[in-house]
């Protein structure tokens, strides 16, 4: 599994999220990151963990998409 820690970690355009953890998928065994926002109604979201840890390069900004914050 990934070396994603759970926390809080703030996306380049500024909104913050909570990592609950790490998942696999039961027949790709494709990696995930579960996450909630930490704004709005709060629901549980997934996403594959290579996009989570990308670099991203578009509005002038040009680093990790997600950063860890505490």
């Amino acid at each position: 599994m990934s070396a994603i820690e759970p926390g809080v970690y703030r996306h380049f355009k500024g909104q913050e999220y909570e990592v609950i953890g790490t998942a696999r998928h039961s027949e790709t065994e494709e990696q995930y990151v579960l996450f909630r926002p930490l704004y709005g109604a709060g629901d549980l979201w997934i996403r594959p963990i290579e996009m989570w840890e990308e670099r991203v390069e578009r509005e002038g900004y040009d680093g990790p998409r997600f950063i860890r914050v505490r």
